[in-house]
């Protein structure tokens, strides 16, 4: 049967089960439903407890069981809302590049190219690309959307030692790692990444469509092949208060 109402959600107090589970599970089960959207607001808790039969420290301890969940939010002074879906995203524990992983989880991407040009290797990308200082690099700078948001601003460093010409590749709405595939026969074999919240300066706020003071997350990456050659040095921010990260870790 299909449920109109947060009423029509019931309680079985002939059970073992606690009341506060049980009343995380008709609200969970009502967001599943779809009879509570995305920012709607919950009733308050006067009203739950009216509602229900059931005590305040009931509501507070279902209410916390969604927010650890990532279900609903709170707003000070306002109430609890239902959380947006958030896309769960494996990029920063996959290989396969974020566009790919992002067409994979069925969501629209775009790519516009910020610039793109040749430049003498920095103290920082020698380091992270095990190359000497001044030495040739192409610097790739992107802003990915995503769903028609503003979700990555990356600056990619490339040795042209390995990948000649990539600075003059069209590389608009394309994969960087499936055009060094295709080009230069490179397959990505590990990478590593660091994380951490930062905030973005104006003018990186202003391509992400920030508020002011709201912060990003920053992320540096080193790539190699299967030679133990690194290819990619990155840093980027990503716009993440709408996004889930998915790391898998396997034996």
């Amino acid at each position: 049967m299909t449920m109109t109402s947060l009423r029509e959600y019931r309680l079985n107090r002939e059970v073992d089960e606690p009341l506060w589970q049980q009343l995380a599970t008709a609200l969970r089960t009502a967001i599943h439903d779809k009879v509570l959207q995305p920012d709607q607001a919950l009733p308050s808790e006067v009203e739950l407890i009216d509602m229900y039969g059931v005590s305040r420290t009931v509501v507070r301890e279902a209410l916390a069981d969604l927010v650890r969940r990532g279900l609903i939010y709170k707003i000070r002074a306002k109430g609890s809302f239902v959380s947006p879906k958030r896309p769960d995203l494996a990029f920063v524990g996959s290989t396969s590049g974020s566009l790919d992983d992002l067409t994979a989880a069925g969501h629209s991407s775009s790519t516009r190219v910020l610039s793109q040009e040749e430049g003498a290797a920095n103290e920082s990308e020698a380091r992270a690309l095990n190359i000497d200082l001044g030495a040739p690099v192409a610097r790739l700078r992107r802003l990915r959307t995503v769903d028609e948001t503003p979700w990555l601003l990356v600056q990619t460093t490339i040795p042209l030692e390995l990948c000649p010409g990539v600075v003059k590749a069209n590389l608009e709405n394309r994969s960087l790692y499936e055009y060094l595939r295709r080009h230069y026969a490179i397959e990505v074999s590990g990478a590593d990444r660091w994380l951490q919240p930062v905030l973005p300066e104006p003018e990186e706020a202003e391509l992400l469509e920030l508020s002011e003071g709201e912060p990003v997350l920053a992320i540096e990456s080193i790539a190699w092949d299967a030679e133990d050659r690194r290819f990619e040095y990155y840093q980027a921010l990503h716009r993440s208060g709408a996004t889930r990260f998915y790391v898998g870790i396997r034996n």
